[in-house]
This record gives structure tokens, sequence and C-alpha cells, in this order.
């Protein structure tokens, strides 16, 4: 199989049927695979840090939630690096290096947790090594979208990112069970306090999967000559308005979805530690569902109106959060906090998809009058910075991954409670309420993109 494909016009609708078609679904295929496995060794300490008091570690509160905010913050940098790797090594190659990376995060876990004198530094540390794995996102989403003609990009990163957020409810669900099986676990010493939890097993379970996923990509996975670029070209997004404002929508949604995510195990633990049962993994996997649906729907209504919308949905189900949160009614928190998920991930889809719109428009906008050659230019060119502006968006976005659990950490500090966080999210979605409304879902927007041209929804 060619490493490298030199001809790819997805754009052409013969090429696309009689090869693009199913070469960018092999990829696509084996992305999500990696990505999954990034988001799964990403989120891992959301679970790790809730089981470290039965096993002997004094940690305060504040900061078992900066355990679990860590690999957030090392996640979101990360993305910028990964972002540009892509046009510069090739989408197969940075996916195999990705995906061995992986083994760093999970063989300090599976080596320190079961030494409860593990100083906090030394723990902080190897919690934030798992930030790696937040970075496979920003590459992975970047790669695909070079192979995918425009008319079917909300559809595909749409799956793709489902397909790695899910990576998050995957290690909520499975880890709680795999850490009471000593057959997953090495002889690494054995922890005190509860002997039956084999905490190291956090790390070893995901590192056959790891070779897997670097064995697959290697194999199955091309790189795209018509997406390198160099450092120049793409930096170029940075000095593009759109770019900053997307990611400050990609906070309010990607940002949500990975920092309650993170949070969500902890803060079910501390706000009702009545509640025994394993229910943080629902929160990742309805958000990851709906990542999909909130695509497609924007392919077929318009990003900017479905985004609009939904910012004014994530904003009420805060409200109701905090109501029940109060009222201290598990039932009302957990299904408000369900609601906020699902927004969460249709968030995510439509703001996805409302980048390659906005600067497809940009550019055609500029090459208007200019020739047919200048409009070919101008594609080209939108084409590569929304793949350049996917990935930085989404690092400025996985910041919510290390905000969130800070904020909802010192809250609790403070006062007990996770309200007084829960009210500055609020505050934050008017603010995204109002953004989109200004630049993209008014009539007279400066660049409106809440409902695809003809031209955009045929192309």
């Amino acid at each position: 199989m060619k490493k490298w494909i030199d001809r790819w016009n997805p754009e052409d609708p013969a090429f696309w049927a009689q090869t693009g078609q199913r070469v960018a679904r092999r990829n696509l295929l084996w992305s999500i695979v990696a990505e999954n496995l990034g988001f799964s060794i990403w989120l891992i300490w959301s679970v790790v840090a809730t089981r470290l008091p039965k096993v002997g570690f004094h940690y305060t509160t504040e900061q078992l939630f900066s355990l679990v905010a860590l690999p957030g913050l090392v996640g979101s940098l990360m993305r910028f690096p990964y972002t540009f790797a892509v046009p510069r090594f090739g989408g197969r190659n940075w996916t195999i290096v990705s995906a061995l990376l992986l083994f760093i995060p999970t063989t300090s876990l599976a080596l320190l947790v079961t030494r409860p004198a593990t100083p906090f530094w030394l723990m902080a540390l190897a919690a934030a090594t798992a930030g790696l794995g937040g970075g496979n996102f920003a590459s992975s989403m970047a790669n695909i979208s070079f192979f995918y003609p425009d008319r079917k990009k909300g559809f595909a990163l749409g799956l793709n990112a489902a397909g790695g957020n899910i990576g998050v409810s995957t290690v909520q669900l499975l880890i709680p069970i795999v850490l009471g099986l000593p057959i997953f676990s090495l002889y690494l010493g054995r922890p005190q306090g509860a002997s039956h939890i084999y905490l190291q097993n956090a790390g070893l379970f995901w590192m056959p999967l790891i070779a897997i996923a670097a064995i697959g990509a290697a194999r199955y996975m091309n790189n795209l000559t018509s997406a390198r670029s160099n450092f120049k070209d793409q930096v170029v997004i940075t000095r593009r308005k759109h770019t900053w404002v997307m990611s400050w929508l990609y906070i309010g949604t990607f940002g949500s979805f990975i920092g309650y995510s993170a949070a969500f195990p902890l803060l079910i633990k501390t706000q009702f530690p009545q509640v025994t049962m394993n229910l943080a993994f629902l929160g990742a996997l309805v958000g990851s569902v709906a990542r999909p649906i909130g695509g497609r729907l924007a392919d077929r209504i318009g990003g900017a109106r479905l985004t609009l919308w939904n910012f004014m949905a994530m904003g009420a189900a805060t409200f109701g959060v905090i109501h029940f949160l109060h009222e201290h009614s598990f039932g009302g928190f957990l299904a408000m906090f369900l609601l906020l998920f699902v927004t969460t991930g249709v968030g995510n889809g439509s703001t996805f998809r409302m980048i390659p719109v906005i600067f497809r428009r940009e550019n055609l906008r500029a090459a208007q009058g200019r020739g047919p050659e200048a409009e070919a230019r101008a594609l080209e060119a939108a084409r590569r910075e929304s793949a350049a502006v996917l990935g930085f968006t989404s690092a400025i976005g996985a910041c919510g991954g290390y905000l969130i659990p800070r904020s909802f950490g010192a809250a609790i500090h403070a006062t007990g409670s996770a309200e007084i966080a829960l009210r500055a999210f609020l505050l934050f979605y008017v603010t995204c309420v109002a953004l989109t409304w200004w630049f993209y879902a008014r009539r007279s927007a400066p660049s409106s993109a809440a409902v695809p041209s003809l031209a955009e929804a045929q192309v």
C-alpha cells in the first residue's frame, strides 16, 4: 500500500466514487481507533483520581482535582504542535508517532499508583503526560479534513470526533471494572489500603491496544502530498479574525465537553457521596453520540443557526444543574447534566461545520472577479486554512479540560459546593450566544454561516 498519495481530488465526483471514498473511509477508521485511545488515556485520571484515597494516597480534594485538570492543560498545549505536524510529516506518519507516545503516560501511571509514598509533584507530572493523548484530536481532525470533499466534511469530521470522544466514556466505564481484575496486572507492588483495587491496571490495560493502533496506522493509513505545507503557510490563520472568534466558541462547546467529562466522576463523588453507582461515563457517552448529529444537522440547516440555539440550551441546562445541586437532588442534577452533555456534543459538531464554510466564503470573496484560476487557488487555500483552524481551535477549546476541573476544585475548596463555578460557566455561555449572533447568525453579519449556499450544499 502506498504510504504517500500524490493525486487527491475528493471534489471530483468520478474520482471520489472510484477511489477517494474507499481510501478516505479506511483512513477515517484507523484515525478513529487511534484518536479513541488518545481520548481514553487523556481522561484516564478522571477515574484514577477518585480511587487514590482508597489505596493509601493522602491528597486533598483540591489536589485530586488538580490531577484531573493537568492533562487538560497539557493536552490543549500539545494540540498546537500536533496541528502543524500533519502537513509537515504526513497524517499516517504522525498517527503512528502519536500512538506510540501514549506508552509514556500509561507506563508512568502503572508504576506510580502502587506507591502511596509518591510525592504529589511526581504524581502530577505523571498525570500531565496523559495530555499527550489530548494532542491526538488536533492532528486527527486536521488530517481527515483533507480526505473528504466539502459536502461531506460535516458528517465525516463529526464521526471522527465522536469516535474519539467516546474514548472518554470508554475509560470511565471500563477502568472501574478492570481495577478489580488481577489477571490484567503485572506484579508492580501491592498498594496499601484496599488491596483488591489493582490501580496499575488503569495503565496496563491500554498497552496492547496502543500497539494495535500503531501497527494499523502503519499498514492501512496514507499520507497526502496535497496536504503538505510549511509552518509559514499555516501560521497565517492567527491573523484571521474568525480563527479567534471560533476558538472562543469552541471553548464553550468542546471545552465544556472535555472539562465536564474530566470533572464529572469526582464532582459526583464530592457533591453526592451517597451515590455508589458508576454513572459518570453516561455524560461523555451522550455527548459523544450527539456530536455527529450536530454535524449532520449543521450540514442541513447551517452551523451558526444551530450553534446559536444550542448555546441557549447550554445556558438553560446549566441553570437546571445549579438548581438541582442547590436542592441536593441527584436525579435532577444527573438529568440536567446529561442534557448539558448532549448540548456540548451538538455544539462540537455545529461549530466544526462552521469553520470550512466561513473560510471558504472568505477566500472566495477575496478572489471574486479575478477569474477561475484565482477561485481555484482560493478554494485550495480555504482547505488548507480550514484544516489548520480546526486544529488550532481544538487546541484553544481544550483548555476547558483544565479550567473547568480547576474551577470546580477551587469552588468546592472555598464553599463546599460547585455552584459558584457553574454560575461563571453560565455567564460564559451568554457571551457565546452574543458572539455567535453578532458574527454569524444575524442577517447583516460580516460573515454569515447560518445557511449554506446552494453551491456549498452541492460541492
